[in-house]
C-alpha cells in the first residue's frame, strides 16, 4: 500500500502541470500517511529545473553506490533526470526495505521484478505504475492462487461464532501482534494457509477487511471457547474435533 501509494504521487510529480518536479530531501520522513494515502509533508526542497547540458557525459545521475548515464536531449535538457531520480530514491528508501517481505509467494517474482527494474533505472515511472496497478489487480482478484486441491472440505464452519481473543502463535506477516491474522481471498485460501502451519487448528474469518477489499482471518492453535458473533465464521479441522461434541 505504500509503494503503490509513493508509485502514484511519483507518476503526479512527473506530470505535473509545472513540468516534472524532483523532490531534492527526498526521505521516509518527509511523508506522511493520510487515509491510506502518502503525503509529501515539506515541498520546500520541490523543483522543476532539470539539468542543464551539452552532451551526454553532462548527465551523470549519482548516488552514493550507483551512477548512471543519461541522455542529453535537444534542448539541453538532462532527459527524464528528476522523475529518474525520485523513482531511485523511492527504490532505496522505501522498495528495498517494504517490497520483498509481504506478498504472497506467487506473487513475490513479479514484485522482484519491479524491485530490480527501478533499481537499475530499466524502469520508468510509467512502467513502474503500470506493473504495480497488474500486481495490485492479481492479488485483488485472487487470480494469483495456483491450482490446488480442496481442502476446506477438511473443516467444518460453525456461523455466528468465533474463539474468544487472546494471544496464540505467531507467524508473518501478521495485521496483529498478539497472533496470526492475515489477509485472504477466500475460505479456500485460509484452509491452504492453516495447513500449512503446524499450530493451526481452525481460523476465523469475520467482516473486516483490508484497505484492498480482502478479508481477514485468525488462525488459531485451538478452537475452544466458542462465543457468539453474528459476523463471523468458524473454520475447524475435521481432524481436531473428531471425538469431541460441537
Amino acid at each position: 500500500q505504500i509503494c503503490l501509494s509513493l508509485v502514484k504521487l511519483l507518476f503526479y510529480l512527473a506530470h505535473s502541470p509545472l513540468g516534472s518536479i524532483v523532490l531534492l530531501d527526498f526521505q521516509p520522513r518527509q511523508f506522511v500517511m493520510v487515509d491510506g494515502n502518502l503525503k509529501v509533508t515539506d515541498m520546500d526542497d520541490a523543483s522543476t529545473e532539470e539539468l542543464s547540458c551539452k552532451e551526454d557525459n553532462d548527465c551523470t545521475l549519482d548516488f552514493p553506490t550507483k551512477s548512471f548515464a543519461l541522455k542529453c536531449s535537444v534542448v539541453g535538457k538532462c532527459e527524464g533526470i528528476n522523475e529518474k531520480k525520485n523513482l531511485f530514491n523511492a527504490y532505496r528508501y522505501f522498495f528495498t526495505y517494504l517490497l520483498p517481505h509481504s506478498a504472497p509467494p506467487a506473487l513475490r517474482p513479479l514484485l522482484s521484478d519491479i524491485l530490480n527494474a527501478t533499481g537499475d533505472l530499466r524502469y520508468g515511472i510509467n512502467e513502474t505504475l503500470r506493473a504495480f496497478e497488474k500486481v495490485l489487480h492479481l492479488y485483488k482478484s485472487g487470480l494469483y492462487l495456483q491450482k490446488r486441491p480442496l481442502l476446506l472440505k477438511d473443516y467444518i464452519s460453525l456461523k455466528g461464532f468465533r474463539t474468544v481473543e487472546g494471544e496464540d502463535y505467531k507467524c508473518w506477516p501478521s495485521y496483529s501482534h498478539l497472533g496470526c491474522l492475515l489477509s485472504i481471498h477466500s475460505p479456500e485460501e485460509a484452509a491452504a494457509i492453516c495447513n500449512s502451519q503446524s499450530q493451526c487448528q481452525s481460523f476465523i474469518i469475520t467482516q473486516q477487511r483490508t484497505w484492498t477489499g480482502r478479508p481477514l482471518a485468525s488462525f488459531q492453535s485451538s478452537w475452544t471457547d466458542l462465543i457468539p458473533d453474528t459476523n463471523a465464521v468458524v473454520y475447524i479441522k475435521r481432524s481436531a474435533s473428531s471425538g469431541t461434541r460441537l
